[in-house]
């Protein structure tokens, strides 16, 4: 399980992850649940330049079965979303932490925000309940 879920990035309860990269906080769904969604058909991106608080809802990813929201890991600034998403949203079943990435974010308080994120670890507790 820990394969599908790399040890190089932070999670939420929520089923995102957080990875760092070069200042800022690319985010996306989890592997865990893309696999509890199915086949999605569309995403709903974020708007460049909008202002997020960490567990805000920024998008929605829609899969035959349901509509769920992905909220926001961190506080900041929507600075880069996947537009590749709009036309090929399976690529979050595909590839969930490569090209199926969400946004990026500028992040505002990521010191105190960051260490309240799950390890790994601690996230794979959270599914195996």
């Amino acid at each position: 399980m820990e394969k599908n879920h790399p040890s190089d990035r932070k999670y939420t309860k929520d089923h995102e992850w957080a990875y760092k990269e070069n200042g800022l906080i690319v985010i996306g769904i989890t592997w865990y649940a893309q696999s509890k969604l199915k086949d999605i058909v569309y995403v709903e991106l974020p708007k460049i330049g909008k202002k997020v608080n960490k567990g805000e809802a920024i998008a929605v990813v829609e899969s035959v079965k349901t509509a769920s929201d992905v909220y926001s890991p961190v506080s900041g600034e929507i600075v880069e979303v996947n537009k590749e998403l709009e036309n090929k949203p399976e690529l979050i079943n595909q590839d969930p932490y490569g090209k199926g990435w969400i946004a990026k974010i500028k992040p505002t308080n990521l010191e105190k925000e960051w260490n309240e994120l799950l390890e790994v670890k601690d996230y794979l507790k959270l599914i195996s309940t």
